[in-house]
């Protein structure tokens, strides 16, 4: 036979801010040790592409700023195919 539990509102209320509370620190506890995690070097390449893709970007680019249609698609291509030059 199981006993019967009766909490009124404000009990109910406390009882969920303790839980969430606890997962809120446990939480805190992953993202410190996820944050500690080096962050990596770009290679010479890497920054060729990056600086090739900056260059290439407005031309596939709109007035407003956005892509043109399949504008990111052929711009990282160019800016590949300028990287092996």
């Amino acid at each position: 036979m199981m006993a019967t539990v009766t909490l009124t509102l404000d009990e109910y209320e406390a009882l969920r801010a303790l839980i969430g509370s606890e997962r809120e620190s446990e939480g805190a506890m992953i993202e410190e040790v996820v944050a500690a995690k080096p962050k990596r070097k770009p290679t010479a390449a890497n920054r060729a592409y990056a600086k090739a893709f900056k260059k290439l970007a407005p031309k596939f680019k709109l007035k407003s700023g956005s892509w043109k249609k399949d504008g990111f698609k052929h711009c990282c291509k160019a800016a590949h195919q300028m990287c092996k030059k």
